[in-house]
């Protein structure tokens, strides 16, 4: 139980800025945030792209394309994204967790190896809805810190957690209860809430024990200032 679950600024502080992008980050750092939370996609040639939707506005998808090839359909417009690498050094000094949307099995390695070369990578954590993908990671760097999201609450909703090899649950707020509490506590497991935007609801969590509140206004889940 703590009384001051970790800040997560959600892709970034996006209630301020837009989301998943270098300002965003930046802005979550000058708002005491502890960390910040990343959408990621792996792109044709190994690239990976910091953004939310797989689709561009062409409607082409970015796993179809070259890391290049995705950047230059942004370029000049209000969507223009950040790659992977230059994220993680904005992010600097900060805990990130990247969400993986989609990265292809021959990229793995690739990406994991960015994630070693961050400035802090003892730092970073990833988890995604894809639970295979996570297991995936975890057996190919056992020391990477993995977690699985869910939206739903299954009648036992740590079987995802245990099978995936994942340690931390993100976990819908609304799902969240005294009963998911008691049973993350035995087994060890961390509970994350999203997408927290109100202090209330913030409040609440925190008295129920969450490790981390991750919402698009980290300046409203600050327990202690």
């Amino acid at each position: 139980m703590t009384d001051s679950p970790l800040v997560i600024a959600h892709r970034g502080a996006s209630g301020h800025a837009r989301e998943n992008t270098l300002e965003a980050i930046r802005l979550a750092r000058e708002m005491g945030a502890d960390g910040i939370e990343i959408d990621v996609h792996g792109c044709l040639d190994g690239g990976f792209l910091v953004r939310h939707d797989p689709l561009l506005p062409d409607e082409r998808s970015i796993h179809d394309l070259s890391l290049g090839e995705a950047q230059a359909a942004l370029a000049g417009t209000d969507m223009e994204a950040p790659t992977l690498i230059e994220a993680l050094a904005a992010a600097t000094g900060l805990r990130i967790w990247v969400e993986v949307k989609h990265i292809g099995e021959a990229q793995d390695r690739l990406f994991l190896d960015i994630l070693s070369a961050a400035p802090d990578p003892s730092l970073v954590a990833v988890h995604s809805f894809d639970h295979r993908l996570v297991r995936r990671l975890g057996e190919r760097q056992p020391s990477l810190h993995l977690g699985i999201l869910q939206s739903a609450r299954p009648e036992n909703p740590f079987t995802a957690v245990t099978t995936s090899g994942a340690g931390t649950l993100w976990q819908e707020w609304t799902f969240i209860d005294e009963e998911l509490m008691r049973g993350a506590d035995d087994l060890g497991i961390e509970v994350i809430a999203w997408t927290v935007n109100s202090a209330l609801v913030a409040r609440k969590l925190a008295d129920l024990g969450v490790t981390g509140l991750c919402g698009n206004y980290p300046d409203r889940l600050r327990m202690d200032g």
